[in-house]
């Protein structure tokens, strides 16, 4: 009992650090540079937000010095292993990246006039980032070339960033949950904090922007039901691993491609942000969501055989 009560008091003061500093740090010091037409303020406030990323490994130095717990090397879920671990490290690379495409080729077909193959969208963006303007063989070698970086570069690129979610996330919370509660109710509960973690910045407009029907509730519970999918799917390679290095990478993917298909569709027929084509839309997030419901029942399964084991 009094490990239990240790792991739970564990469990609450590692969420209300992560929780204190990331909100304090969003509303109090990012917020107001949040929406600046001075572009050292916009810039001021894109590192800034960058920097929240780490609140949560902060936490666990802090919730780990703060317990007494320690630094033990094999507690710290840090290891790589890739040899032993490959066809986990393929999933959380090459499986996002495919999952990715999926989501954002099945918007397109469902939405065809939304499409735009000669890339007005990235044509757009240059011109008002960099008063550059570019023909369509340039636009589609250009999008060539930020393809091939997402999927083979954006892992490594994400790292340092990933990495501040990740240790906290998959690193010290997961385990911590794993000895409290079941494998299910774990990864939904962890899932919707993870979610409501990232609610500041959501209801600043970042991934959906400002002004939609429900503002910011709907973009905040989409945001919860999006970091429950790939909550699951990070916590799948980190649990079969015993590494939150994986969960970095796939993270860090997901940072660095997922928008891929927003680049692809038309200015005449503008998407819809809370469909697609990016997985944290609905459709987007269908091929996420079929995997990830796979590897729940899969790890509910193998949970439910070993405690039919131990009972033999």
């Amino acid at each position: 009992m009094e490990n239990k009560n240790l792991t739970v008091k564990r469990i609450v003061l590692y969420l209300v650090i992560t929780f204190v500093l990331t909100y304090a740090l969003e509303i109090f010091v990012i917020a107001p540079f949040v929406g600046s037409a001075d572009i050292n303020e916009a810039l001021i406030a894109q590192n800034l937000t960058a920097c929240a990323m780490f609140m949560p490994a902060l936490a666990v130095v802090l919730t780990r010095l703060l317990t007494k717990e320690g630094f033990h090397l094999e507690e710290l879920y840090l290891a790589v292993n890739i040899k032993k671990n490959l066809k986990y490290f393929a999933l959380a690379w090459f499986g996002m990246a495919f999952l990715v495409v999926v989501g954002g080729a099945l918007y397109f077909l469902i939405f065809p006039k939304q499409f735009d193959a000669n890339l007005s969208y990235l044509g757009a963006v240059l011109q008002a980032q960099a008063q550059v303007e570019a023909s369509v063989p340039e636009l589609q070698a250009m999008m060539v070339s930020q393809i091939l970086m997402g999927i083979f570069l954006s892992p490594f690129i994400n790292a340092v960033n990933c990495f501040g979610e990740e240790w906290g996330w998959r690193g010290y919370l997961l385990p911590k949950m794993m000895e409290r509660f079941s494998i299910v109710p774990t990864l939904l509960i962890s899932g919707v904090i993870w979610g409501l973690w990232h609610a500041p910045l959501t209801a600043m407009g970042h991934n959906y922007g400002l002004g939609y029907r429900g503002y910011p509730v709907t973009g905040i519970l989409m945001m919860c039901l999006f970091c429950v999918v790939l909550g699951i799917i990070f916590s799948y390679v980190t649990i079969k691993t015993k590494s939150c290095i994986p969960a970095i990478m796939a993270h860090g993917l997901i940072n660095g491609f997922a928008s891929i298909g927003v680049y692809f569709t038309s200015l005449e027929n503008p998407y819809n942000v809370f469909l697609g084509p990016a997985p944290t839309g609905f459709i987007g997030l269908i091929g996420f969501a079929v995997l990830a419901a796979y590897l729940l029942l899969k790890m509910y399964k193998e949970e439910t055989a070993k405690k039919s084991e131990k009972t033999v």
